[in-house]
């Protein structure tokens, strides 16, 4: 049985964190953990120390593939503590304290949907339990086995599956293998003119095939927001066989299989290839920001632009706490950061347009941002300050763990009409349940991540000093009452992190029970030994 390193899974040298965000060399250091750790009164004194692979317990496997698969399976300590979890916070407080929880027994890489079908097969008829694996940045436990009753545990990892197989330039797109990473993917379009231009906060660190999957939110704030806007096929394997839909501009001829398996996280088939919808490369962008004394002023100046036909690309609105901590403002204000993108024609005066109906609501600055900016001139400071923090921000949240804080974010989306009452009674609740739970002061912030013309999603982080050795439970009393605020408001449990286990009760509330009865159904037929993904999106 083969054996070898934790990947780094984006095809550079650097190595891959195991417990962690991103990169291993990228983490705070002690010092840095410890000034982090100030901001929050009540956290420890020093960092936790980085946990090591060499202190879990890590059983041997209690199964053995034929020799047959034997080229495709890992069963390296490194390599099985890597695929253990996602993530989410509270995988990252459970690593510190030593407490991953279950541990695969196996690893397989695949190298073809061939390699894909007969390690289902092979798992089917030894009750192993199957997880896919795309990147494992899943926040939501999505890639993690909860359980007893499967003897033994394999993620199924496809990053070796990660070439673009085909592209079509006369129609725009592309044939490209489900584990592919990101950077991995444009790099490969690139000297095509092409992008698929789908930019996840996760983009370095998931895979194509996580991202539809998961049905995945990009940075796109308006109009193509989700990955399934660039779908036109998929190739799916299933324990009863693999199918590939259809290639297709669009098609009315009944329900979608494409629509099925966007969002199935594995718990019916295992997506290995798509044909995706590209675009040209930009040459043309133009950002500013906007200031304002008032959130819910800035509320209605992003629901003009949602309703406008300006799309930009990025609209992201932050209150007075995300863009303090993104270093966007320091007087309370709270920051709308626009953007505009084209390939083919300037975009300045889109920006003024919009710069226009922000400060119609009230908006301040952003006089002249135009001009600065210029198209595919340099953004503004704010622009610039709220970019780097958006990608540094993970690896600070795992900082602050290790201070123990209690640090998580999660999301969801709602009809305009609820918008403010919702974000209003999310900052009063979830703060009022952080403080009972730790007795401590916790900090709630909100941002707006992707705007409609009918609705936004609020995205929210919480910050708040955890009670020592029992974090995670702390974060799951801390979630319970935000699924509560979002049950009310009939607001989602997710807008793109998808269900995982994590999110199973809300999404239960959410589907409609004849939906439900379908997936079931979908389930047996699908996966009779019920080895894929066990616990995800139906019993």
């Amino acid at each position: 049985m083969s054996s070898s390193a934790a990947p780094s899974g984006t095809g550079s040298s650097r190595i891959r964190s195991w417990w962690g965000w991103g990169y291993a060399d990228a983490h705070p250091g002690d010092a840095e953990c410890t000034a982090l750790g100030s901001l929050l009164p009540g956290t420890h004194p020093r960092p936790l120390p980085l946990p090591r692979v060499a202190d879990l317990r890590i059983d041997r496997p209690g199964v053995a593939p034929p020799p047959a698969l034997d080229h495709l399976i890992s069963t390296d300590p490194d390599v099985r503590a890597a695929h253990a979890m996602g993530r989410a916070y509270r995988d990252i407080a459970r690593a510190l304290r030593g407490r991953p929880g279950r541990i695969p027994d196996l690893v397989a890489h695949p190298l073809r949907d061939t390699d894909v079908t007969d390690l289902l097969d092979w798992a089917g008829g030894q009750g192993v339990a199957v997880v896919p694996f795309g990147g494992g940045t899943s926040v939501v436990g999505g890639v993690e086995y909860r359980g007893d009753t499967h003897r033994a545990v394999l993620s199924l990892d496809l990053t070796a599956m990660d070439r673009v197989l085909e592209v079509d330039a006369v129609s725009r797109s592309a044939r490209i293998q489900a584990g592919a990473l990101g950077p991995a993917l444009e790099r490969q379009l690139r000297p095509h003119g092409l992008t698929l231009r789908h930019f996840p906060q996760s983009f370095e660190f998931s895979t194509l095939g996580g991202w539809l999957a998961t049905r995945a939110g990009g940075h796109y704030a308006t109009e193509r927001t989700r990955i399934d806007d660039f779908v036109q096929g998929m190739t799916v394997v299933t324990p009863a066989g693999s199918g590939t839909s259809w290639r297709l501009p669009a098609s009315g001829a009944g329900p979608s299989p494409d629509r099925f398996f966007l969002g199935s996280e594995g718990a019916f088939g295992v997506i290995t290839e798509a044909w995706m919808r590209l675009q040209e490369r930009p040459r043309f962008k133009a950002s500013a920001s906007v200031a304002f004394t008032d959130f819910h002023r800035a509320l209605e100046a992003v629901r003009a632009v949602a309703q406008s036909d300006l799309a930009p690309a990025n609209c992201r609105l932050l209150d007075p706490g995300e863009a303090l901590l993104s270093g966007a403002a320091q007087d309370g204000s709270s920051v709308l950061v626009l953007g505009f993108e084209s390939a083919t024609a300037p975009v300045g005066d889109r920006l003024a347009d919009a710069l226009e109906l922000a400060r119609a609501h009230g908006g301040r600055g952003g006089a002249g941002d135009a001009a600065s900016a210029g198209d595919g001139g340099p953004a503004d400071a704010a622009v610039s300050a709220w970019r780097s923090a958006f990608l540094r921000m993970p690896y600070l949240r795992d900082g602050l763990a290790r201070m123990g804080a209690v640090v998580e974010t999660f999301e969801t989306a709602a009809t305009w009409d609820r918008v403010p009452d919702l974000v209003d009674a999310v900052r009063t609740e979830v703060g009022a349940a952080a403080l009972k739970a730790t007795g401590n002061p916790a900090t709630v912030n909100c941002r707006l991540t992707h705007v409609y013309p009918d609705g936004a999603a609020p995205y929210f982080t919480v910050a708040v000093a955890g009670r020592p050795g029992d974090e995670v439970a702390v974060w799951d009393e801390i979630k319970a009452a935000a699924c509560e605020v979002l049950r009310r408001y009939r607001a989602t449990i997710t807008h793109h992190h998808a269900v995982g286990r994590d999110h199973r009760p809300g999404y239960d509330a959410q589907r409609p029970e004849p939906f439900a009865l379908a997936l079931r159904a979908a389930k047996d037929a699908l996966d009779p030994r019920r080895v894929l993904n066990p616990g995800v999106l139906v019993d």
